[in-house]
């Protein structure tokens, strides 16, 4: 069968890449195209083109890109009409593939969507879009199936990816060695995020507080999508450290982090590391989303424990001097500490243990056959 997949960003890349693998063990005469990244393509899919294109961010910032957006679309729309595929596979990414669904649909197409849009969080009546154009949705957040049930549409809860990457990772033990990181100080990891514009409005604020932490080195987590010449212009003292595309090994042997909300703040909670969560946009981008944004916390950890896990320092309240508190509190008071950690122990037990992209993977087959036997 002929699958196409498309993920818009990176987190989504190494999710649709597992899927892909799965899927062409489940179907060894699988075809697979789409967009995506490198991960993908590695997996065994023929990359149209990259999602480092389409990382637009923030209501004011897709705003301004809607040309290039719009471009994006019409020329997906043509390559998907051109190929013909057995289903469409939307991974995450709403603003572009909720277009792409609608589109797909009125080609009579069949649609999948793993990793839902985040209707829940706001614009909840989307669902009712999603009942007409999607076929089938597969759902990463346990919450996420009671959400679709109570508007009687039924979804497959597959587990979440985030915890089998972080179950199937085996840490290296010549971390520090290898990236010529100090034995002698504990370390606090810097996750900025992965996107430009996360980086820029994160990392220096984030990296401001080292001078209240001489006792501990401060690594940051890179990723190779940028140059190290750019993230060399945030490393300005001895005791910051920049690490690329080890993100996992950094927070197997860390004491406790500042996260960026996004993926990020789910897998330093399931590798069990005492987490401030961050989060900082343009005026007008956090403007609109106070206005729309129906739930009361942004990181995965709140948001699947359904309580204040940890803590969330968001626009305003992203200050070096309430950074310095909330992260000497997660260091220094185990009454705080223990707290948040009993907290982490909830949120697996929610999510379950699942090989998520293998159960994804043998669903959509199956229901694709079942869907040709009708036929």
């Amino acid at each position: 069968m002929k699958y196409y997949i498309i993920a818009g960003e990176r987190s989504g890349d190494l999710h649709a890449s597992n899927l892909i693998k799965q899927l062409r063990l489940q179907d060894p005469n699988a075809e697979i195209r789409g967009w995506g990244g490198d991960m993908m393509q590695a997996a065994g899919m023929d990359l149209v083109r990259h999602y480092q294109e389409m990382a637009f961010m923030g209501f004011a910032e897709v705003f301004k890109s809607l040309r290039k957006i719009l471009g994006f679309l019409k020329e997906c729309k043509a390559d998907i009409r051109a190929w013909q595929p057995d289903v469409v596979i939307l991974v995450d990414y709403a603003g572009f593939n909720m277009r792409i669904a609608k589109f797909a649909k009125k080609q009579n197409l069949k649609v999948f969507y793993y990793i839902s849009p985040k209707i829940w969080a706001w614009n909840q009546g989307r669902v009712h879009k999603i009942k007409k154009v999607v076929d089938r949705m597969f759902v990463i957040m346990p919450f996420e199936e009671e959400f679709y049930g109570r508007f009687d549409y039924k979804v497959d809860y597959v587990g979440n990816p985030v915890s089998d990457s972080v179950t199937d990772h085996v840490t290296v033990s010549d971390f520090r060695a290898k990236n010529r990181i100090y034995h002698n100080k504990p370390i606090i990891a810097i996750l900025p995020g992965s996107r430009k514009q996360e980086i820029e409005n994160m990392l220096d604020v984030m990296l401001s507080v080292l001078p209240s932490f001489r006792d501990y080195q401060f690594i940051v987590a890179g990723v190779s999508n940028f140059s190290k010449e750019y993230y060399e212009q945030y490393n300005k003292d001895p005791n910051i450290k920049i690490v690329y595309d080890q993100t996992y090994d950094l927070l197997a042997h860390s004491k406790a982090a500042l996260v960026t909300s996004g993926t990020a703040t789910l897998e330093t909670a399931l590798f069990n590391v005492p987490q401030v969560v961050c989060y900082k946009t343009s005026a007008i981008s956090y403007f609109i989303g106070k206005m729309v944004i129906k739930v009361p916390y942004i990181s995965l950890v709140n948001l699947i424990a359904d309580k204040s896990v940890v803590t969330e320092l968001i626009q305003d309240d992203f200050t070096p001097k309430k950074i310095v508190a909330e992260l000497k509190q997660i260091l220094f008071d185990k009454y705080f500490l223990k707290k948040q950690l009993d907290g982490y122990d909830v949120v697996r037990k929610k999510i379950g243990n699942f090989r998520t992209a293998e159960r994804a993977a043998e669903l959509m087959v199956g229901y694709l056959k079942e869907e040709m036997v009708r036929v």
